[in-house]
């Protein structure tokens, strides 16, 4: 298995707790009650409240943060927080309800039409695309717009593989993906509050950085629901509603496409998402977060910690207007 390596220092070899060490029993049950202090710390707001996390008073800027990983060490966030503790609203707003919600979500068959402005449009089943692009190890960062973050052992495939086997065009300029809509399965999605199905969009760059993946596992296992099985992006510089999940289509387009949270709310929710601690929520700051499985906050560091990586995408934007 190959692992791809980012200019950005990612997290080290040494650093990263054994996954056997968090699925043993005594150590889970350890954890289990650690997990319910961290729900009531963690800076976490519901999108629907008023209330932000609460910020400590010394908290560096942005302009006082040197865009490294390096300033404090990144350990693999617990296998069971990582499958327990998720936003996934076609379920439930309920982060530690959408586990039980999603157990029985039908994931195959499943495939995924790739199209729009392309040569070669295809539909392809899951095992398909792991078989056509082997799985890699990647270590990322996942920030929250919600302030708070986790580092979570994806298997995947970079998103570009996919999109230069289905060939864009010269118009090709977005990548629009779409979610699974199935009330049936995703109770969520008989909310009306929401412009359902899931979608979400990226600029061609971006998605065919390499940086950018398509993941199916995470830990060495296949994709849990909750996790947004069988498949689903991430992008680990950006706040992670841009990593749509359980996806069913990837459309090339021209325009930039409309995406669930910006419809909503674009003052809150922009189109590039990017991880930025000197650009607010208008509710928190986001210039500090708090990693789940720790007790006291960390700096937010822009871009998440991949500037190196992703930085020349964004030359001469301002970055405080397109958020």
């Amino acid at each position: 298995m190959k692992t791809y390596r980012s200019q950005s220092a990612p997290p080290a070899a040494h650093e990263i707790t054994p996954e056997h060490v968090y699925l043993n029993r005594r150590q889970f049950m350890k954890l289990g009650a650690a997990a319910v202090s961290l729900a009531a710390l963690a800076a976490c707001a519901p999108l629907g409240s008023n209330a932000g996390p609460t910020l400590n008073a010394a908290t560096p800027s942005a302009n006082e943060i040197t865009p490294t990983p390096t300033m404090l060490p990144d350990t693999l966030t617990d296998f069971e927080a990582i499958t327990n503790y998720n936003n996934f609203y076609e379920y439930s707003v309920d982060k530690q309800a959408v586990a039980q919600l999603s157990k029985d979500l039908r994931t195959s068959p499943w495939t995924v039409e790739v199209g729009g402005l392309v040569t070669n449009p295809k539909t392809y089943g899951v095992e398909d695309l792991t078989h056509l692009f082997p799985p890699e190890e990647r270590i990322y960062r996942l920030r929250c717009v919600e302030a708070w973050s986790m580092v979570i052992p994806w298997l995947g495939f970079p998103l570009a593989s996919l999109l230069k086997a289905v060939e864009p065009t010269g118009d090709a300029k977005y990548v629009r993906f779409v979610t699974l809509m199935d009330p049936s399965q995703m109770p969520g999605e008989s909310d009306p509050s929401y412009p359902w199905p899931y979608q979400e969009g990226l600029r061609l760059d971006e998605a065919m950085h390499p940086l950018t993946i398509l993941s199916t596992g995470l830990y060495g296992k296949a994709l849990l629901p909750q996790n947004g099985a069988p498949i689903r992006l991430v992008v680990p510089w950006k706040y992670g509603f841009k990593s749509i999940k359980s996806i069913i289509k990837i459309e090339l387009v021209a325009e930039q496409p409309a995406t669930l949270w910006s419809s909503i709310a674009p003052n809150e929710y922009g189109f590039y998402a990017n991880v930025n601690p000197d650009v607010p929520h208008p509710r928190w700051s986001q210039a500090s977060e708090r990693r789940i499985g720790e007790l006291t906050r960390r700096p937010t560091y822009l871009f998440n910690g991949y500037a190196a990586d992703v930085a020349g995408l964004y030359a001469g934007m301002d970055l405080k207007k397109e958020y």
